[in-house]
């Protein structure tokens, strides 16, 4: 890695100092090799030299004032007599090294037409046979210069995929971490609630003078713990299968929306509802998020207004079904409480319901201080959609 210096680049620095190296050694030799007069020498040696300097800036630049320079130095002066070459040698190792930069870094095009004029130009200035010989080293700088650039580009392509795939790996392990999360949950909260479910169900024979309203109100706490540990079997145990690929987990539906809110009405809820339209034609991804919406808008009206009524409207269209939960204020309580924004997800996450039904929710407080909850959603989506077991663990 190029370390800097003095907010300049390590590898500048020393290019800048090779440049200077070779005009050092073009300058004075050049009486060695051509005849030019006393005032452009340091021009002629600046010509052969500093080009070398563009070689990380812009090779292709650098190249093409070293190419033009090649061109016009043999016809504008003489060589001296014993000297065969038409440059110095300075020029030609500054020549072929901007060719070399050039097959690294420049586009084919510009390669392709820096390799067939410097072939030319050796071809044309290099006496006798020694243009053949010059042009096959040109192509064999640009050939090494490809493969090197391959290389490199091979590596930082290995290099990003690695991170890819070790993003991929980080990914994969958040992903087995929450199913294990998962899988904790689904053994805590099932133990619990089939305990719930014994004790509901078996109170009336442990405990004496079990009234027959407490024992209803014993069966119909069973019964919905019963159903709270039906859904998040379907929903998680699907996880405790190790290994196994993930399936779609039985999820409600339209159907079951009728029995929520009977359920509702026996647990002791005062719940009232009207259905208009066919509720079999809703699709299972909309009824999926009618019924959590519905569930947990009841759950909300029975925690924050107790005892108070709930109104519940559902009306099935040919594109849109729309359904409101309005309770009133709690005889309780009073005021807007339903919907009081506790530090809960609740509304959020009816809300994001919604959205994934590609609908909307809008849910406020009412004048009198009830609440409702309005949410508009599409009929008709494709089944395809439907969620899964990862959703419900979104």
């Amino acid at each position: 890695m190029p370390t800097r210096i003095a907010g300049v680049r390590s590898v500048d620095v020393l290019i800048v100092v090779v440049g200077a190296v070779l005009y050092s050694i073009a300058w004075p030799t050049l009486p060695v090799t051509h005849q030019v007069s006393g005032p452009l020498m340091p021009i002629v040696g600046a010509l052969a030299a500093f080009p070398f300097v563009l070689i990380r800036v812009n090779p292709a630049l650098g190249w093409a004032v070293s190419a033009l320079s090649a061109l016009v130095i043999p016809v504008a002066f003489d060589r001296t007599p014993g000297y065969d070459y038409p440059w110095q040698v300075v020029h030609i190792l500054v020549l072929l090294a901007l060719l070399f930069a050039v097959a690294l870094r420049s586009p084919p095009s510009v390669l392709l037409l820096a390799w067939l004029a410097s072939m030319l130009v050796f071809f044309a200035y290099m006496p006798g046979s020694d243009g053949v010989g010059w042009s096959v080293g040109l192509t064999a700088v640009v050939v090494f210069g490809l493969l090197i650039r391959w290389l490199v580009l091979s590596r930082r392509q290995l290099a990003q995929q690695e991170e890819v795939s070790e993003l991929e790996r980080t990914r994969r392990t958040v992903l087995e971490e929450k199913a294990k999360i998962a899988r904790d949950l689904h053994d805590v909260v099932a133990h619990h609630m089939s305990m719930v479910v014994v004790q509901a169900q078996s109170a009336p024979y442990r405990l004496d003078d079990v009234s027959e309203a407490a024992a209803l109100e014993f069966a119909s706490i069973g019964a919905t713990a019963r159903e709270a540990l039906n859904e998040i079997r379907g929903m998680l145990g699907v996880l405790r299968s190790d290994g196994q690929p993930w399936q779609d987990a039985p999820a409600p539906n339209a159907l079951d929306l009728e029995r929520t809110l009977h359920a509702s009405r026996k647990a002791g809820m005062d719940v009232r509802w009207n259905i208009t339209g066919p509720i079999e034609s809703i699709s299972d991804t909309t009824g999926l998020a009618l019924y959590r919406i519905l569930q947990e808008s009841l759950s909300n009206a029975a925690r924050h207004a107790p005892e108070a009524a709930v109104t519940v409207d559902i009306t099935v269209g040919p594109s849109t079904v729309v359904m409101t939960v309005v309770n009133a204020p709690s005889p309780k309580i009073g005021g807007p409480t339903a919907g009081s924004d506790t530090g809960g997800h609740g509304i959020a996450g009816m809300r994001d319901r919604a959205r994934a039904a590609h609908g909307w929710l809008h849910a406020s407080a009412l004048p009198d201080g009830g609440f409702e909850v309005a949410v508009h959603v599409p009929n008709g989506m494709p089944t395809s959609t439907a969620w899964t077991v990862a959703d419900e663990l979104a």
